[in-house]
């Protein structure tokens, strides 16, 4: 299995690059983190997934390493596919995927195109115990985090935003600093809306 590719940025657009290693050009499917994550340098690393089927042999890029386990991870639950895993990773970040696993929470899952109420609770129940194994996450530790979340998300309704661009810039702040206490949250939540 191809695990990284090390060469030259041919090309590069949102949803794929081109990488030449050696004289050969890889077309490489990347996520929209991955893409914010690439510089416009000549070299560049990308860690790889290839998916391999019988009518092709796909090839998937990571700008992280962390960003190609989640990837790994969301593809094997049933009815997550590689397209559907890049477009989770388009729309959030890897460390905000793995606290909304570990924590539970199926709105922040189900916010992404494409996925429905009973395939984010899917995703829940089957990696919730692998994510926190894997990144030994203590679910005392992560309830209280997510108690001030929802508090400072009723209080963002309350003041007359809507709760999906609420939960976005709530997500945003708390990707930043996840120690903030509620009145924190809320005020730098404000700038963001």
């Amino acid at each position: 299995m191809i695990t990284h590719l090390n060469g030259k940025l041919v090309e590069k657009y949102p949803t794929h690059v081109v990488i030449e290693c050696s004289g050969v050009g890889y077309f490489v499917n990347i996520s929209l983190h991955t893409f914010s994550k690439i510089k416009d340098t000549e070299n560049i690393r990308l860690f790889t997934h290839l998916h391999v089927r019988e009518e092709a042999h796909t090839l998937y890029g990571f700008a992280e390493k962390s960003e190609r386990e989640i990837f790994r991870l969301l593809i094997s639950v049933s009815g997550i596919g590689t397209s559907i895993a890049r477009t989770m990773l388009s729309s959030l970040a890897p460390g905000q995927i793995r606290d909304a696993i570990a924590l539970g929470d199926v709105a922040a899952i189900q916010a992404v195109k494409g996925i429905g109420a009973k395939t984010a609770q899917r995703v829940i129940l089957d990696l919730k115990d692998k994510i926190l194994k894997i990144y030994d996450i203590d679910e005392v530790s992560v309830n209280p985090n997510n108690t001030t979340k929802d508090e400072a998300l009723s209080a963002l309704e309350v003041l007359g935003f809507v709760r999906k661009q609420a939960e976005m810039a709530v997500n945003k702040v708390l990707s930043q600093d996840p120690s903030l206490s509620v009145e924190e949250i809320i005020k730098l939540s404000l700038k963001n809306l």
